[in-house]
């Protein structure tokens, strides 16, 4: 039997999967991984993404506004953000976060949306899910400022930023997820970037349906491949792959308390 594993950061609710999430979560099992966290990613869809994690023992879910979302949505509230927590298998708040790759011009919006999002990973205590991207200096500064307000958990998904953004996140105690992006040929920076990071606070995840990792690179990325990202990150970490599995599997449970 293959170590378990879990997918920490997918999208079930996307359409590529639309009528194959049985067959899906076959494949899964048989890589090894035996819970995976979709994440909502606009609150109106909050019901479609509780109803999968009611009908799938392996699905937890985690809900918030995502950044290049935060100015066309209606302003999650902090009272919305924990009413949804209250749902036994919501296990995180998000995603939330920046992106000034694409939508830099909402930036004050999504800087917003973050402090909300994060007030209410105070309430509930469950982590918080960050996406950054080309924000590193005002993710690590807003991070900080907010945890010196009042403490807080949380996660780097799809960690692909540079190493002062992984060093301001690890010092305030926050995990980083490994990606597909990490398993890149040509991801070798990223990969040292995780290799100086305390195994006891990285996660590995798909993004699925994006950023499948090698062999299926350019492919619909679904969350048994999590599996070929874990390989290369018990490399990075020079250990066997079922003790990296073990690792992440302890990491996960730690932050991710309501699906332990």
């Amino acid at each position: 039997m293959e170590p378990k594993i879990t997918d920490s950061h997918c999208h079930l609710d996307f359409p590529q999967f639309e009528g194959e999430l049985p067959a899906l979560l076959d494949r899964a099992a048989q890589a090894g991984v035996h819970r995976m966290v979709t994440i909502c990613t606009k609150l109106r869809q909050a019901p479609q993404v509780r109803a999968l994690a009611d009908a799938h023992a392996p699905v937890f879910w985690a809900a918030g506004t995502h950044p290049m979302s935060a100015a066309d949505e209606p302003m999650a509230s902090v009272d919305d953000l924990v009413s949804l927590a209250q749902h036994p298998k919501m296990v995180g708040i998000g995603e939330s976060g920046l992106d000034y790759h694409y939508t830099a011009e909402t930036k004050a919006v999504q800087q917003e949306s973050l402090r909300l999002h994060i007030e209410a990973c105070r309430q509930t205590k469950l982590p918080l899910i960050i996406h950054s991207r080309d924000a590193d200096d005002d993710m690590a500064r807003i991070l900080a400022e907010e945890h010196r307000a009042g403490p807080f958990t949380c996660v780097m998904h799809c960690f692909s930023s540079g190493a002062a953004l992984a060093d301001a996140a690890l010092d305030l105690g926050f995990y980083l997820s490994m990606s597909g992006i990490a398993a890149f040929p040509r991801s070798q920076d990223l990969r040292d970037t995780f290799a100086r990071a305390p195994l006891d606070r990285v996660l590995v995840e798909t993004d699925a349906p994006y950023l499948a990792p090698p062999p299926h690179r350019g492919k619909r990325n679904e969350p048994g491949f999590v599996a070929h990202t874990a390989r290369i990150g018990a490399e990075v970490f020079g250990l066997d792959y079922a003790d990296f599995a073990a690792a992440t599997e302890a990491n996960f449970d730690r932050l991710f308390w309501k699906a332990a």
